[in-house]
């Protein structure tokens, strides 16, 4: 049961019949980890704590940056040099108390991966970079934790939910293969960033954190698919969006050996 202060806070949600009072609670339950508070991350962070998701772990271990200003939301020029995962857990309390946020000071690594991971009940990854974003997948695929991952560049993002610890269903890397483990991408200083567009990509992955947390919940049609697979494809340009589903790749090394 949730408090009527956190009742009258989440009403607009509750009336949806897709969440309702039980998938509010099931919000207020749950432990996201978020890997990235950038421009994917800060939108991102910012609905899901709008959303009441319990508990927040929120991984970064870099400073904000002036350049950061022009697309990650949750910093103003004051916070330039200052730790971003300090910064977010303090956006947190303020903008909810009863929320619990966590600060991780830790570039992701192999090492440290499955114990980030363990205790979560999805991981939200909008990181800079391949290495790390198939670090944060192996990890995943190994606990039985599902992974959203989200990108951005330029005017086009992608968003998709991956769960290659369940059966028929792919990991991340079975999208892109173990050719990205070398941590040598591209760049948005480098190929640049509509500001806006980062924000798009973060609040969809933020809506599809929720759909992933509830599905296995609610029975409204169409609201009870994770959508595990299917990656959305977002082109600012245009505008518009499709989806591509990306098959389980039986030689992958990661989830490859798992039941087909």
């Amino acid at each position: 049961m949730l408090p009527p202060a956190r009742l009258d806070r989440f009403a607009r949600h509750i009336v949806l019949p897709e969440i309702g009072g039980a998938g509010q609670a099931r919000l207020a339950g749950a432990h996201v980890l978020l890997v990235g508070l950038g421009g994917i991350g800060s939108p991102a962070l910012q609905y899901l704590a709008g959303a009441g998701i319990g508990t927040l772990s929120l991984v970064d271990d870099g400073a904000v940056e002036p350049s950061n200003l022009q697309r990650q939301t949750l910093y103003r020029d004051a916070d330039v040099g200052q730790h971003k995962a300090a910064l977010a857990v303090e956006w947190v309390r303020q903008f909810d108390p009863a929320l619990d946020p966590r600060a991780c000071r830790e570039r992701v690594t192999a090492q440290n991966a499955p114990a980030l991971v363990a205790s979560a009940d999805l991981v939200l990854d909008g990181c800079d970079n391949f290495a790390t974003r198939l670090v944060v997948s192996d990890a995943c695929t190994a606990a039985g934790v599902p992974l959203l991952s989200a990108a951005v560049g330029r005017f086009q993002g992608q968003v998709g939910a991956f769960a290659g610890h369940l059966p028929g269903q792919p990991c991340y890397r079975c999208y892109v293969g173990d050719a990205f483990d070398a941590d040598d991408c591209d760049t948005c200083a480098e190929d640049g960033m509509l500001g806006a567009m980062a924000g798009w990509v973060g609040t969809f992955a933020a809506m599809q954190a929720v759909r992933v947390l509830l599905a296995p919940a609610v029975g409204a049609a169409g609201w009870d698919d994770a959508q595990w697979g299917r990656l959305h494809l977002l082109d600012g340009l245009a505008p518009g969006m499709r989806m591509l589903r990306v098959a389980k790749d039986p030689a992958c090394r990661a989830c490859g050996s798992l039941p087909a």
